[in-house]
């Protein structure tokens, strides 16, 4: 698993084949075969393995009482796994191919939809509709309030991770790193958070 989800991240899902990953771990291919069906299966199972790490991160969160700072800590929580994990953040959050794997299999699986995404989703949605109890976010519709947050702070990761946010760093000479410059706009954003009370 760990050579296929170097190798899915190094060359892009098409070039890599089984082959070349029993190739690269000494195996023959039809030893693959017996745990996997095809490339599109051990990329969804990767691309679940990666969710559940983020979601054991976010399951001990459930211990902050205050909805504002959980879902503060949330957003740390998040880019921190960003950071540490850029190969399962690509599988999860970049790469479309564990997606066309669900979209294909969803009438095999238990359920329906996107189960350790909807789980994951569904952290932030409770988050966002306590933060609302308690005065946030008044006149916001609560799911797609949640989406903002998430794509708001996936953007910030997205350009870290890809090395956009260090490119403009080094360009426009402003902020000492890409890792500053995000985390200086987390905070501001955080602050426009706050306001909305």
């Amino acid at each position: 698993m760990d050579t296929a989800k170097s190798l899915f991240t190094r060359y892009g899902y098409e070039a890599t084949s089984i082959r070349k990953i029993a190739a690269e771990i000494e195996f023959s291919p039809t030893t693959i075969y017996l745990y996997y069906k095809d490339k599109s299966d051990i990329i969804y199972a990767l691309h679940q393995e990666g969710f559940k790490l983020l979601s054991d991160r976010f399951v001990t969160l459930s211990n902050v009482e205050h909805p504002f700072e959980r879902l503060k800590a949330m957003g740390r929580t998040y880019i921190q796994f960003a950071l540490e994990n850029s190969d399962f953040y690509e599988l999860m959050f970049i790469m479309r191919e564990p997606l066309d794997f669900l979209d294909t299999h969803c009438g095999e699986m238990d359920g329906d939809g996107w189960p350790e995404g909807d789980a994951t989703f569904n952290s932030l949605i409770m988050t966002i509709m306590q933060c609302q109890e308690y005065g946030y976010f008044k006149g916001h519709e609560t799911k797609t309030f949640a989406l903002l947050v998430w794509s708001t702070v996936h953007g910030l990761c997205s350009l870290t991770v890809h090395g956009h946010l260090e490119h403009i760093v080094k360009n426009r000479q402003f902020f000492d790193s890409g890792i500053s410059a995000m985390e200086a706009s987390f905070n501001s954003f955080l602050q426009m958070l706050e306001s909305m009370k």
